[in-house]
């Protein structure tokens, strides 16, 4: 790239990058309001969920708004910019100098990528602590009794390693319920499923109660039963486990709640326990394609602004490329349904539109570029 074109495209990449800021300030702050007044109405009925309150847990939930809406905020941002570009015949001036589109989408496209990897590696960590103490908040002052662990009265079930009986044998835990107090999680009616490699069943424990503490789950009113042989009865007994309070409600935490460093562990985690990761490995995927997404608005956005006001329709192109971005939107979300329900792989719920909005963008711009 000369000098001449590089000066150009970090021209527009200051513009797109000035315009893109803006618009992610804008549009975060209208979700935020939205938010706020939604908590308001929530906490009309709760007395003790004041103000004050609600304000901070909105707050803390800044950091993930932003995270939703950057790459609408790309999109739109790229409209703008790219479209008061061609209004002030800047683009034509860029043209007539023998700029091609794709040398001046360079430094927008890098930077737009760029967006997209500070906030899978900076904001989703960030986001990720902040958000989860909103949801403590929210847990307490909204919805008492809830939580990560919103098992209280439930089942809880959890599949590990068992090598007391046989040396890959396994061990299937279902527990009736579940309660979480001052860090102490009990559970009644304890169900254990010892089974050998081939699954074939070795033994099965059941307790009237069971607390988890380290490195064990406390069972009292244990029986114990073996294929063929009559129950022996206990008063207690100590059955060896790798799960904890905090790793069990990390386990049931959402996935807004996890960074993108620390989601693969707990997939690897839920895998483990016999929970189903397939929210969670989507969770990441996404954030994994978050800057091939901004990338792609980037393009979207060029190829329905680019076109010089004189040729006409330049209102409807815009707004066709709006609603290009939020069919891109909606595609995604019916790719996450899928993918959630298993009826897709997690990788192509979460990089197929990504993909195949790219590849419209790239279309688009070669037939404005040299159709």
């Amino acid at each position: 790239m000369t000098s001449i074109p590089l000066t150009i495209s970090l021209y527009f990449g200051r513009q797109f990058a000035t315009a893109v800021v803006i618009m992610l300030a804008a549009l975060t702050a209208l979700v935020s309001l939205f938010d706020f007044l939604e908590l308001l109405r929530e906490s009309a009925t709760v007395p003790a969920a004041g103000f004050g309150v609600i304000l901070e847990m909105e707050l803390f939930r800044v950091p993930w708004s932003l995270l939703q809406i950057l790459p609408f905020a790309v999109l739109l941002g790229g409209i703008i910019a790219f479209w008061r570009l061609a209004r002030s015949s800047e683009l034509v001036v860029a043209r007539a100098a023998g700029v091609s589109a794709w040398q001046f989408l360079t430094v927008p496209v890098l930077i737009a990528t760029l967006f997209g990897a500070f906030g899978t590696g900076a904001v989703s960590p960030l986001s990720a602590i902040m958000y989860s103490h909103a949801e403590a908040l929210y847990n307490t002052y909204l919805k008492p009794g809830g939580g990560p662990l919103s098992l209280n009265g439930g089942q809880l079930w959890v599949r590990q390693a068992d090598t007391g009986l046989v040396p890959d044998g396994v061990a299937v835990l279902n527990a009736q319920n579940v309660h979480l107090h001052d860090n102490i999680l009990g559970a009644d009616q304890v169900t254990i499923l010892r089974l050998s490699d081939q699954t074939a069943l070795l033994q099965r424990i059941a307790a009237a109660h069971a607390t988890l503490n380290t490195g064990a789950w406390d069972l009292t009113g244990v029986s114990i039963l073996r294929p063929g042989a009559d129950p022996v009865r206990q008063g207690a007994l100590d059955f060896p486990t790798d799960l904890t309070v905090h790793r069990v409600e990390e386990s049931f935490a959402s996935p807004s709640a996890l960074s993108f460093w620390a989601l693969p562990r707990f997939i690897a985690l839920l895998k483990k326990s016999g929970f189903s990761p397939i929210q969670h490995e989507l969770a990441f995927q996404a954030l994994a394609a978050l800057p091939l997404l901004c990338a792609t608005m980037v393009l979207v956005a060029a190829g329905f602004s680019m076109r010089p006001s004189r040729r006409g329709g330049a209102s409807r192109l815009l707004v066709s490329g709006v609603g290009c971005g939020f069919a891109l939107f909606m595609v995604s979300q019916v790719a996450n349904q899928f993918g959630t329900s298993g009826a897709i792989p997690v990788i192509l719920a979460a990089w197929a539109p990504s993909v195949a909005g790219l590849f419209l963008a790239l279309a688009l711009l070669l037939h404005l570029e040299d159709g």
